[in-house]
């Protein structure tokens, strides 16, 4: 199944990202999300097959194409590949370098996104905090300027990509309390006062290094600064809104392989001497599992189409990400269910979607905060 938008464009890219996971992802894919991790180099092969560069200005070495072109990939990254982790991991940059292109400089965009997409360096997007949650505009990382320098303090957690990451784009506190005395600042790795805390464990996602930093006494140039001093909260808002669009189509895509997955299965698994298909109840299972994706799916290519066009969409945005991660937790449990037993155990593909679902109603603003988005935006 394909997003209402697609062209031909699309479907040669659909092509050229599946051809690449199928050969580069697909048969690691196990192995890796028992390493909790995949190998550095693959961002190299990414980036020649022109995964990486998917919906970035040619200028700044991206290969071209909008939203809706790096919501066609992923869901070939997820479909073909079978994990996501690995496609979370290698996608990182996808959060980390719009505020950067949108509000950086020419030197910062020549500095920082086109090594990326070139493969040769890693960028992670650094904004949670212990106990901070969803309140971006509570944050406490804080950044106070000396001379040509900020000197960082603070600490980040939940960070995508944090343990190898060669920079980070970080939320910090440049003035006052509240979202107007925010801003954002690529620190690099190697940097005095920046470490990894620890790397954390996680239920799902495990491909996908997931990372605690910390900032202690961190002097980052004042040159790093991306846009305005204290005008970061809004470039952080915008950012949020492709975020939960990219969340939204790896929901779509999850569903799409647990349903595949579990059609293979019912149709070879025989009870009492029948296929599961031969059910009713199985059969009608399936059929709302097919719906839900569908539903899914027609809601977030809306929100993508909207999005490429410059529409206000962050109502919307939430409106997505909800209703597919709530297929998305539906579909994983049903497809687990009519597994069985077999859906339970770690060699089979089900059980580990499952447990990447589960991240989504949580990620990139909880299922809460999606929900008061939308009531602001609908003027209730």
């Amino acid at each position: 199944m394909t997003y209402l938008f697609e062209t031909d464009t699309h479907a040669g890219l659909r092509m050229q990202v599946r051809r690449f996971a199928e050969r580069e992802i697909a048969p690691y894919a196990d192995a890796w999300e028992e390493n909790e991790e995949f190998p550095r180099a693959l961002y190299a092969r990414a980036a020649e097959a022109g995964v990486l560069s998917v919906g970035y200005p040619e200028d700044c070495g991206g290969g071209g194409g909008d939203v809706t072109h790096v919501l066609a990939a992923q869901d070939e990254l997820i479909l073909a590949g079978k994990s996501v982790g690995t496609c979370v991991g290698l996608g990182s940059h996808g959060i980390a370098l719009p505020p950067i292109l949108n509000h950086g400089t020419a030197e910062q965009i020549a500095r920082f996104v086109g090594p990326v997409l070139s493969g040769a360096m890693v960028a992670s997007l650094a904004i949670t905090e212990p106990g901070g949650g969803s309140d971006v505009a509570g944050l406490r990382t804080r950044a106070v300027r000396d001379g040509e320098d900020y000197v960082v303090d603070g600490c980040k957690t939940f960070i995508t990509s944090g343990t190898r990451a060669d920079f980070v784009v970080a939320a910090v506190r440049t003035g006052g309390e509240g979202h107007a005395g925010l801003s954002l600042l690529v620190i690099e790795r190697g940097t005095e006062g920046f470490h990894v805390g620890r790397k954390l464990k996680k239920t799902g996602w495990w491909a996908s290094d997931t990372a605690e930093l910390v900032f202690e006494g961190c002097r980052v140039p004042a040159r790093n600064l991306i846009g305005a001093q204290d005008a970061g909260f809004l470039a952080i808002m915008t950012n949020f809104v492709s975020e939960r669009l990219f969340l939204a189509g790896q929901c779509v895509a999850i569903s799409e392989l647990a349903y595949r997955e579990t059609v293979a299965y019912a149709k070879l698994r025989q009870a009492f001497g029948r296929p599961l298909t031969a059910f009713q109840v199985s059969r009608h299972k399936l059929a709302d599992m097919a719906s839900r994706t569908a539903a899914a799916r027609a809601l977030t290519g809306e929100l993508a189409v909207r999005h490429a066009r410059g529409e206000h969409v962050a109502g919307l945005a939430a409106m997505a990400k909800n209703v597919a991660t709530d297929a998305c937790s539906f579909v994983c449990d049903q497809a687990v269910q009519l597994h069985g037993g077999m859906g339970y155990m770690r060699e089979v593909l089900v059980e580990r979607l499952y447990r990447d679902a589960r991240l989504y109603p949580i990620g990139g603003g909880t299922r809460e905060i999606m929900n008061e988005i939308i009531s602001k935006t609908e003027g209730y």
